[in-house]
């Protein structure tokens, strides 16, 4: 191949890779931002979760073995991305002597409503397995199979998660829903 025709084909392929990822912006940045919200509690802190998943697929689009599970690495890079986030968290917090700040359902913009709030604060107290478990299957409608291969994880441990975790958010439920009655 000439220099000329790489370079021809180097464009094409970046050209491919920036028409990809601007399709894939356009149609899951919203869903991938909020799936990063209820792993890391605080919208701008997911914003910036999910734009730096989207530059590292970028930087490595000629890397994906297959660029039709795009969406799936980018799922899983915005999982892993908000662990690092609430590592990061649990370090400052024990090196600074106090509790990371946790920003409520009220720093959210526009009103919401207590119900939502009442859940939000519930799916906050699971373990994060559970959590990032139930935020996959209940907000993106990924099936077992899929949520195993984003968190890494085996499908028993899928449903194992899910379960104790669906069984956990009724019991805060209910306990929330006496309080207030």
């Amino acid at each position: 191949m000439t220099t000329r025709a790489t370079e021809a084909a180097g464009v094409t392929r970046a050209w491919d890779a920036d028409e990809a990822l601007e399709r894939l912006y356009a149609a899951h940045w919203r869903r991938l931002v909020r799936l990063s919200v209820l792993l890391v509690r605080d919208t701008g802190t997911a914003e910036e979760v999910v734009q730096d998943a989207f530059v590292a697929v970028h930087a490595r689009w000629n890397r994906l073995r297959d660029p039709d599970k795009a969406l799936a690495y980018l799922r899983q890079s915005v999982v892993n991305r908000s662990r690092s986030v609430l590592r990061h968290r649990g370090v400052v917090a024990r090196t600074a002597g106090r509790q990371a700040l946790r920003p409520g359902v009220e720093d959210e913009p526009g009103a919401v409503s207590d119900r939502r709030a009442a859940v939000l604060d519930a799916l906050r107290a699971l373990p994060r397995r559970q959590r990032e478990v139930l935020a996959l299957r209940h907000y993106l409608d990924l099936s077992e199979a899929e949520i195993a291969r984003t968190l890494g994880i085996s499908t028993g441990s899928v449903k194992s998660h899910a379960s104790r975790g669906t069984a956990t958010l009724r019991g805060l439920l209910a306990a929330h829903l006496e309080g207030d009655l």
